[in-house]
């Protein structure tokens, strides 16, 4: 499955392991990721894909704010 802006991805490895986040941006090597919280939609994180895992839920990200994010990557969480 290809990164595509809005993808939900789980954080598989580093000290945000285990984490949701919405990927902002990506190319063939590494993602730029954000969850509204920790790392916000102004400033995401650099992320190597090897490092996430891919979920089949997307998110739209035009016109979100960081706490709709948070609250929306929230109900991932809850889910597990």
């Amino acid at each position: 499955m290809k990164l595509l802006k809005g993808s939900v991805v789980m954080a598989e490895a580093g000290r945000d392991k285990g984490s949701y986040f919405a990927v902002v941006d990506a190319d063939e090597k590494y993602c730029l990721i954000a969850d509204g919280k920790s790392r916000k939609l102004a400033n995401p994180k650099r992320k190597n894909i090897k490092h996430i895992r891919i979920t089949d839920s997307m998110i739209d990200l035009n016109d979100i704010t960081d706490k709709r994010l948070r609250n929306t990557l929230k109900q991932f969480g809850e889910a597990e």
